[in-house]
């Protein structure tokens, strides 16, 4: 590539856990990209800026319309890969995008140009072992929380249940919501369906935790949790917990019998 006719898309990215790390602010990317730029005399094309996003996936605004505007620019300059991407098979598929329509990308902080031979090789290689230590990360994190949960339970990053609200690292009974979670349990047993519960939620405008519709799925949920008497789970995981239970174990269980009768898939009733 001539240096001199080269058009920049900067793309900066920081999600929310990123935003407390130091060194990973958009204004400090965005300086560095900048002069950097101005270094090699390239044009910058355009600045797409993605705040608060995961590198996971591509649903991301910025991400998007720099993609869409690819006629606009030449490369796509990052102060660092994992800004970009932080899973291999997108980055791939990003690249191969890239090089059918004649785009070249350039990480800063690694010095990797993928206009040459060299850099797009040892750009493949880190992209490996970053993921490679994204998914490690992800492994132990799931063995701590199994020891955990075939232990002693306790929460375990779970949203916080319909009913309850988390209070000092405890689950904390939500009165409002505790009387609606009864009333579910109550109808049920009287023999409305999940589909009619929903129903009846929503023309009484009463909205779900985080302040949507009820679905049947919802209601399935709130019937089949063993939170509401007293436990925590966590895959095949039960544990008594020390916060106060909603419902009964009895009422729990009968529930259980009660979507089998109907042919359902009941969860495990307690204290069998």
């Amino acid at each position: 590539m001539d240096a001199k006719q080269v058009r920049a898309a900067i793309y900066t990215r920081v999600s929310t856990e990123d935003q407390a790390k130091e060194g990973f602010s958009l204004d400090a990317q965005l300086d560095k990209l900048r002069s950097y730029c101005k270094a090699r005399d390239w044009i910058i094309a355009g600045e797409y800026v993605d705040d608060g996003y995961s590198g996971r996936n591509v649903k991301r605004p910025a991400y998007t319309r720099m993609m869409q505007e690819m006629d606009k620019w030449d490369t796509i300059l990052v102060i660092k890969m994992d800004r970009i991407h932080r899973n291999s098979k997108n980055f791939m598929l990003m690249m191969e995008d890239l090089k059918k329509h004649g785009k070249e990308f350039v990480s800063m902080t690694e010095s990797l140009d993928t206009s040459t031979a060299m850099g797009r090789f040892v750009m493949d290689i880190i992209q490996r072992i970053a993921q490679l230590e994204s998914e490690q990360i992800g492994e132990r994190v799931y063995i701590g929380m199994e020891q955990k949960a075939r232990t002693n339970g306790g929460v375990l990053g779970f949203n916080i249940p319909y009913g309850y609200d988390y209070i000092d690292g405890k689950l904390v009974i939500n009165e409002d919501e505790a009387r609606i979670v009864k009333e579910i349990y109550s109808w049920y047993s009287d023999g409305k369906s999940m589909g009619e519960i929903a129903k009846m939620l929503n023309n009484s405008k009463i909205p779900t935790k985080k302040g949507g519709f009820w679905a049947k799925k919802t209601i399935s949920t709130i019937l089949k949790n063993p939170t509401y008497c007293g436990y925590l789970h966590w895959e095949d995981y039960i544990n008594k917990s020390d916060h106060d239970p909603i419902v009964s174990e009895n009422e729990f269980n009968e529930i259980q019998n009660i979507i089998a009768a109907r042919g359902g898939s009941p969860a495990k009733k307690l204290g069998f």
